[in-house]
This record gives structure tokens, sequence and C-alpha cells, in this order.
């Protein structure tokens, strides 16, 4: 477990912190899907749990464009960007089930532009999860042996399409980038339209735009909301580091200093990771059992089901008994089960 702790800075004023989020608001914005998403309450897990705190969920799974999920926020400002600039065709990279490719690829698909996959793995004889989709939405794939092999290939890739007179637009993996993760501040400007803001938020980490986004967007409406990232590979100090360097990049184009970004630090644990990414634990099975046979909430086996096993071992472990709210923030990553 981590948290990232900041330097000694000034506070910014009510007035600086209400311009930064109008910059953030003033960004290029492509409109994919309708808002908000849902915000429900979960009493069944809530008793199970032995709460005292309300418990919320943030159905960002529910979005509906592409499947859903956070990469449809993230998109939503990347790709207005990479209209602004020119882009007529879209390059990225991610896994075999990736989450991420599968939203670029139905972007692409909606906005009639080429676009280029390159996937670790090993193509399927019979796609399925995420692979089907991104197979029926027509994206190209192009697969390498493994994760290091991606960004070479991409490279090689993008040097492919401008000779070939395209303007391609390189995406990073998960869309985490300082532009991408302003799709997470306006997201917090959603959620305080549709309840209190709670003490803290708990969701599924991995590139760390969602995190940094999250935490961004507490600080800019001067919350006191927390914001817990639970890795679903990445050491928690690795993790802590990433949305540390998004948030360092976000603060330039929005006018405002980085350490007033993340007031509380950044938090993240790794202790729900297990043998790795994509490798179901016992304790994330549990999690996705549990949260569906109490609340008919589908969670998806690589991310959210380690970050749903995170909240419950905090709740066993009483890390919530001063708290009045808690919110878990529904990532997506439903066709993960089906992969």
């Amino acid at each position: 477990m981590s948290k990232a702790q900041n330097s000694p800075f000034s506070s910014p004023s009510p007035n600086d912190l209400r311009a930064a989020r109008d910059r953030v608001l003033a960004a290029p914005h492509l409109p994919l899907t309708p808002y908000p998403t849902p915000v429900e309450e979960l009493p069944r897990l809530r008793a199970l749990l032995g709460m005292s705190a309300r418990l919320f969920v943030k159905r960002d799974d529910a979005l509906s464009f592409g499947a859903g999920g956070n990469k449809v926020r993230k998109l939503e400002m990347l790709v207005a960007r990479a209209l602004a600039e020119g882009a007529d065709a879209l390059v990225t990279m991610g896994g075999l089930q990736s989450n991420h490719i599968r939203v670029t690829a139905a972007v692409a698909a909606k906005l009639g532009m080429p676009c280029v996959l390159v996937v670790n793995g090993e193509q399927q004889a019979r796609p399925t999860g995420n692979a089907l989709l991104v197979d029926l939405l027509g994206a190209q794939v192009e697969y390498v042996g493994s994760r290091a092999e991606r960004g070479p290939r991409m490279d090689r890739v993008l040097d492919r399409m401008r000779q070939a007179h395209r303007r391609p637009f390189a995406i990073p993996l998960g869309g985490s980038t300082p532009v991408g993760a302003l799709g997470y501040v306006r997201a917090v400007a959603e959620l305080l339209q549709q309840m209190e803001p709670p003490d803290l938020i708990v969701h599924a980490a991995s590139s760390g735009g969602t995190q940094a986004g999250l935490t961004a967007g507490c600080a800019l409406h001067g919350l006191h909301t927390r914001v817990m990232g639970i890795s679903a590979d990445e050491s928690a100090a690795e993790l802590a580091g990433t949305v540390r360097r998004i948030l360092d990049g976000m603060s330039s184009s929005i006018g405002i200093d980085a350490a007033a970004l993340a007031p509380h630090g950044i938090e993240t644990d790794d202790r729900f990771v297990g043998a790795g990414y994509g490798i179901p634990t016992t304790r994330s099975k549990d999690a996705l059992t549990v949260a569906a046979r109490t609340e008919g909430l589908l969670l998806d086996p690589v991310y959210t089901s380690k970050a749903m096993a995170g909240l419950m071992a905090y709740a066993r472990e009483g890390r919530f008994d001063h708290a009045r709210t808690v919110l878990f923030w529904h990532t997506g990553g439903v066709p993960g089960l089906f992969a």
C-alpha cells in the first residue's frame, strides 16, 4: 500500500480553483453517450459487510457507448483533441481483452476513421469478450508477443501510416494522459449533482488516468474525499508514481500547481493483485460472486472484482468505521466475463 505525500504548498484560492475547473470544461470534448451514469445504493452488500457507512456505486459500466466503462470518458477528451489536430486515424495498444482497445475501436467506427490496434497476445480462432467486439467493430489488429513489444510496433505502425499520407493520432495505453484524465475531472462534477460528496471513493486502477482525474476533480471542487486506487497489476509505488506524472502534466494545462491537485496525497493499494494482471484471485472470485448475488451487480474478472475485493477487505478491517458514505466507482469491463 502506498500514500504518496505532497510537499508543502500554498493552497489555491477559491477563484483559482474555479478558474481551473472552467478550463477543464472548456477543453475540447466529444460527447459519445448520455450522462449522468446512475448512482445506486448497495444496502444488502453493506449489511453483509457490517458497514455503518452507507455504500453506493457509480455505474460507469452502464455508459451506453461501446459497451461502456471508464475508457469512454477518457476517449471523449482524447479523440476531441485528435480531431482538433486534424487526425484521420487512431492507433493505440493494449492486451488481448483490453477494454481500452474495444472503446477505441468503437469511437473509430462511429467517426468513420481507420483504427489500428497493437495487441499483445495470440489471435483467437474464435474471438471472445472484448476481442470479439473489436473484430465486430472492424478495427485492424496487429499482434505482438509481449507487452514490451507493443511500443516499438506502435511506432512502426505510426510511421507506416504517415508514409501513406495518413494523419494518425497515437493514444497511449489506457488513454491515461493528462488530457484523457480530464474526463474524470468532469465526472466528479457530475457526481456532485447526484449525491453529497462521499468520504471515500474506491476504484480499480491500472494505467492511472482514472485515479488522476478523480483525485484532481475532488481537489478542484474543494472536497475532503479520499480516492483509493486498487491496483490491477502495478505495485502501489509504481501506480502512485504514474498518477503523479499525469497530475503533473494536467497542472500546466489547467493553470494550477500540481501539488494542489492531490492535497490529501495519492493512495494506492497493490495487496489484491495476486499473481498478476488478468489472473483472478480467491478474493476477487468471491467479490465477483458476492456483488452479483447481493445486489445483481456484475463486475469483471480483471479490474473491478479486485477493487471490490479491496473494498470488502477494508470493511471487514473496520477502515470505514468513521466514514458516513463510501462510493465504489464501477469502471466497467463486463465483456471480460465472456472471455
